[in-house]
């Protein structure tokens, strides 16, 4: 058994330190909002955001972020990315040289295109973090459905113990060091979600949705590998397989978001409406950012900051994406030949010509 301590008592956070109970571990989970912790500790659900999920006696919780680290064998950080920075310095006197934190929360700060890890290692130089993420929306995890996860770690040894403390019959857990691959995998997927809520919205159908997804990931991975990550996560668990439950899924709040967009609400009355903090708004411009320093294009996020931030209309975007110059799907396949069959006389010549898809 060991200590584990949850910062974040949202759904995420209250569904992973379900999670890390039913694993055997002594788990304290700490809120910021003192009303939210004597809620948890009196009705033992959280209604509001994971309803109907009962919260066992032996979870504890508390105000007192000193509390949820303090001899804490390792901590999960699950509070939403616009809180992450603020968050890891409220937690950096209490941590000890070498202890472990789990980041599960998806973004990339807008000021400084950090990702999440990036910005607690800087607020927190003496930590041992690393991430975990995947297709695991937190009303599943909370009612046991299987799923699958990778976590990312500096060393293997910190991945290991990791995917012990998480990996049960019902939460599968692989291990990976691609920590950049994970954290730009699971940041950008929420911005492709928006985009396939906002064609929701709009009516349009599976086609859509699969073109979507299709070449979202190929945006994703375009940048992320040109960052510096490695395209096996883009096409893996944080990658591909979060990007289609998050564009699928009916408890995806990034899509929930999209959708009212497309039915013609303003960002702000869509993140109003879901009513929990929709990380895709966020990540928005950073991802533009990122694209325009990186020199990668990435038409789906560059149209959903569009819609969002400059007042364009959601099926302008649309027709705008369908109406781009014709593409080659692949640029990087190279030089290929095409064969040109004809017959004549009983015979066949082949003809073949070099083609250079730029």
């Amino acid at each position: 058994m060991a200590k584990a301590g949850v910062l974040g008592a949202g759904s995420w956070g209250t569904a992973l330190a379900l999670l890390l109970d039913k694993n055997g571990h002594d788990v304290t989970v700490w809120s910021i909002d003192q009303a939210e912790v004597e809620m948890l500790d009196r009705e033992r659900e959280h209604k509001s955001k994971l309803p109907g999920v009962k919260l066992p006696q032996t979870m504890k919780f508390t105000n007192e972020i000193q509390e949820a680290i303090t001899d804490q064998d390792f901590m999960v950080l699950a509070v939403p990315s616009p809180f992450t920075r603020a968050t890891a310095k409220k937690m950096a006197p209490f941590v000890k040289e070498g202890q472990k934190i789990v980041n599960v929360a998806k973004g990339i700060e807008e000021s400084t295109l950090m990702t999440l890890s990036e910005q607690i290692e800087q607020e927190i130089p003496q930590a041992d973090v690393a991430v975990l993420s995947g297709p695991s929306h937190a009303e599943e995890v909370g009612r046991c459905l299987p799923t699958t996860c990778v976590v990312g770690a500096r060393t293997k040894e910190t991945a290991e113990y990791l995917q012990k403390m998480f990996m049960n019959e019902v939460f599968r857990v692989y291990t990976s060091p691609d920590i950049l691959g994970i954290e730009l995998g699971g940041s950008l997927k929420n911005v492709i979600a928006l985009a396939a809520g906002i064609a929701d919205g709009l009516g349009y159908g599976d086609n859509t949705k699969a073109a979507l997804i299709t070449r979202g990931i190929a945006e994703i991975a375009r940048l992320g590998v040109k960052m510096g990550g490695k395209i096996e996560s883009f096409t893996g668990l944080t990658g591909i397989g979060d990007l289609i439950v998050t564009c699928a899924s009916v408890h995806s709040r990034n899509r929930k978001a999209g959708y009212l967009i497309g039915q013609g609400r303003t960002m702000q009355q869509a993140m109003d409406e879901v009513q929990m903090v929709v990380e895709g708004v966020y990540s928005t411009k950073a991802a533009v950012k990122l694209a325009q320093k990186y020199e990668v294009q990435m038409p789906i996020i560059e149209q959903v900051n569009a819609v969002l931030f400059e007042g364009k209309s959601a099926a302008e975007a649309v027709k705008e994406l369908m109406l781009r110059d014709g593409k080659t799907e692949h640029s990087d396949l190279g030089s290929i030949r095409y064969l040109n069959i004809e017959r004549e006389k009983g015979f066949q010549t082949v003809f073949s010509q070099q083609w250079n898809p730029e």
